[in-house]
């Protein structure tokens, strides 16, 4: 198992230079064909059956957590990107059959509804074909042959609806390093930061090849309480680019965060979008979650010191898809 506290260096950072450092980083911290070259999972391969056998046995109360946001009108898009809300319709209802205008016999009645949303609206995991680079999807592939209007072909979120289960820990950086609790908008979580998380929490916090890292800033909470402003898009604590050898060294499975875009925002360099987003999904392989609740479970964990617990967090089977919603179940 690779040891996340010493598996990589510190790592500085020209602002002026992003296409410069995003090539180093994504030359240092590739996985092309480390499992294949026809490989669709990426990361996920880290999280064996034998690893998942040893999370459940991490369940020793019960007590489940649900991470998900709910997913209506009041959550937190506001177009950028065309990204929009969740839009419910009911299709029955009550009122339908007290009117006795469904058509059922012997006074059966119903209620039906539909949903009309895009996939990474509320909280979800961002597929290996969401991103790419020059060109390039995840271990080499050309993108247009990956990604066509049919969806993505090759590694679509279906192809991962049965991997993601297995031990998660929460890194609360928000309540380690932050204050009362929470990181302030832009505020770069270095690699740093999260050694010292760790070791502020102790052994359950260990982080080895593949966990299901969760890292809590605390943005979240801020915008429950002041409401969602530019939650969706805007400034955010977030993972610092230069995290991205620690995300290769540590050999996790996945990482998710309770900001909407995962690294932070404003991103580091002068001019640049997404850079970690860059490095990590196409050319470490690696699975990034967005939007996950991580409050409740975060109180729980300082309550009794207990930082891993067994997790569920299996994306909706949309067939081609590049990314999907998720309710995530932490069972401490």
């Amino acid at each position: 198992m690779t040891d996340a506290h010493t598996a990589t260096a510190a790592v500085t950072l020209d602002r002026t230079d992003p296409e410069s450092a995003i090539a180093a980083a994504a030359q240092r911290c590739s996985n092309w064909g480390r499992w294949g070259e026809d490989d669709v999972h990426g990361t996920l391969n880290f999280l064996d059956d034998a690893k998942r056998a040893s999370a459940a046995a991490l369940i020793r109360h019960g007590t489940s957590f649900s991470l998900s946001l709910q997913f209506n009108m009041d959550g937190p898009q506001k177009g950028w990107r065309r990204r929009t809300n969740p839009v419910h319709t009911m299709l029955d209802t009550g009122t339908d059959a007290e009117a006795g205008t469904q058509g059922f016999p012997h006074g059966l009645g119903g209620a039906d509804d539909v949903i009309a949303m895009p996939l990474q609206c509320s909280t979800q995991w961002d597929g290996l074909g969401h991103i790419f680079d020059h060109g390039r999807a995840w271990n080499g592939r050309r993108a247009g042959q990956v990604v066509t209007s049919q969806g993505d072909q090759v590694t679509g979120i279906e192809t991962a609806a049965d991997l993601i289960v297995g031990r998660g820990v929460l890194l609360d950086v928000g309540r380690v390093v932050g204050t009362d609790g929470e990181l302030p908008d832009g505020f770069a979580i270095t690699t740093e930061h999260v050694e010292r998380t760790i070791a502020a929490h102790g052994a359950s916090a260990a982080v080895g090849r593949g966990d299901i890292v969760l890292v809590r800033t605390g943005q979240l909470a801020r915008a429950r309480r002041e409401g969602w402003g530019d939650y969706a898009g805007g400034a955010a604590p977030g993972l610092s680019f230069t995290t991205a050898d620690w995300l290769h060294g540590s050999e996790i499975a996945a990482i998710a965060t309770d900001t909407w875009g995962f690294e932070v925002r404003p991103n580091e360099f002068d001019n640049a979008f997404q850079p970690l987003h860059q490095v990590a999904i196409p050319n470490i392989g690696l699975f990034l979650g967005e939007m996950w609740d991580l409050d409740a479970l975060a109180e729980n964990c300082a309550a009794d010191g207990i930082y891993e617990f067994f997790l569920t967090a299996a994306p909706l089977p949309v067939t081609g898809a590049v990314g999907a919603p998720v309710n995530p179940i932490a069972v401490k």
